[in-house]
C-alpha cells in the first residue's frame, strides 16, 4: 500500500488530533483515516 497524498503539514495535524505516530497516518487504510476524521468531527461538534 502506497503512503496517502496528502501534505507533511496535514499528515503532522491528522498525527496529533489521533494521537499516533506520523508514520501510522500515512500507512493507515483510508477507510480507517476516514472513519478517525468523522469521529473526530463528531466530537468537534459535540463541544
Amino acid at each position: 500500500m502506497r503512503p496517502h497524498q496528502i501534505s507533511l503539514e496535514t499528515a503532522q495535524k491528522l498525527a496529533k488530533a489521533l494521537g499516533v505516530p506520523l508514520e501510522q497516518v500515512m500507512h493507515m487504510p483510508q477507510h480507517i483515516l476516514m472513519q478517525k476524521l468523522m469521529e473526530l468531527e463528531k466530537k468537534k461538534d459535540e463541544r
